[in-house]
């Protein structure tokens, strides 16, 4: 069973992790959003592929969920000796990460050949892809302070600004890669991960050609829910709901946000029996607490759709 798995954050970064314990490393490839990618200090930091990279290598800071477990950030407090306002915290290992792709970058290779080549140093033999190899820059309208970029958005202001609109800057130039599309093709399942549907998997579906190739396939397509008893299991996924007009923060509402992208559906057992609009829909413990619970997930949802047929 070949399964392609579309993510962003660490919600997904931890159904990943659950389905590289259960399935052949060549039966997994997993999409990631890139459109939270940006450059700082000359840097160009992709927290999305670098949260799945180092969560499949087993080298992610597991308390927080993304980073590198163990890491020092002597170079971003050196930089605070100098007066510099370093609110995104860079890792002295993590800077490594990012100090190699950017001059891979400048040399020529696409992102995509980048990812491979840090993933296979790194020991995962599952397949990690951006979801495309333009730049693509998710941007935030917000009340307080008009358009700013994702990250500050998320990490200096914490996600708290009241958000009016989003936008993909980049978008129409961007195409899906030869590999994502292969992978698309030749998958037997899609599932989406309890990712922020707006935030992570949003860009991934707004890459020109990339919901026709997953809307096409005649094949299981799940997404899990990123909402627990109306709320976010994590970020701002129940704040940003309400914020962008939705009625109510649910399961089901995020089930109808999906519409026919999806045929199939795995919320929370907290959430009862809900109304959605895909035809195949169950219920598991989806509060992925220790990596125990996110291989029973992997494992519950993929048994669940090999009784589809």
């Amino acid at each position: 069973m070949k399964v392609v798995v579309l993510v962003g954050g660490v919600g997904g970064a931890k159904l990943a992790y659950g389905l590289a314990q259960v399935l052949p490393p060549e039966d997994l490839t997993v999409i990631v959003n890139t459109g939270d990618d940006t450059w700082l200090y000359g840097l160009r930091i992709c927290p999305d592929l670098d949260t799945i990279t180092y969560t499949l290598s087993d080298l992610v800071n597991k308390e927080n969920g993304w980073g590198v477990a163990g890491d020092t950030f002597n170079t971003i407090n050196a930089m605070r000796r100098y007066g510099e306002d370093a609110w995104f915290g860079l890792g002295d290992q993590d800077m490594a990460t990012h100090l190699l792709r950017t001059r891979w970058l400048r040399e020529g290779q696409s992102l995509t050949e980048i990812t491979i080549r840090l993933t296979k140093k790194l020991g995962i033999h599952q397949q990690i892809l951006p979801m495309t190899n333009a730049p693509v820059a998710t941007i935030v309208d917000t009340k307080e302070y008009g358009e700013i970029d994702f990250q500050t958005y998320f990490v200096r202001y914490r996600w708290q600004p009241t958000v009016k609109s989003l936008r993909l800057a980049g978008i129409d130039q961007a195409s899906v890669s030869p590999e994502v599309e292969t992978a698309l093709n030749e998958a037997d399942v899609l599932l989406i991960g309890p990712s922020n549907p707006w935030l992570s998997i949003d860009p991934i579906l707004n890459v020109p050609g990339m919901r026709e190739l997953i809307v096409k396939r005649d094949i299981p397509r799940v997404a899990i829910s990123p909402i627990v008893g109306g709320e976010a299991i994590k970020g701002p996924a129940a704040k940003l709901m309400l914020e962008l007009g939705h009625k109510a923060v649910s399961a089901e509402a995020v089930a109808h946000y999906y519409g026919d992208v999806i045929n199939g559906y795995v919320y929370d057992v907290v959430d009862g029996d809900l109304t959605v609009p895909q035809q195949n829909v169950t219920k598991f413990e989806t509060i992925m607490k220790t990596d125990e619970i996110k291989v029973a997930l992997a494992r519950n949802v993929l048994e669940w759709i090999e009784q589809w047929n």
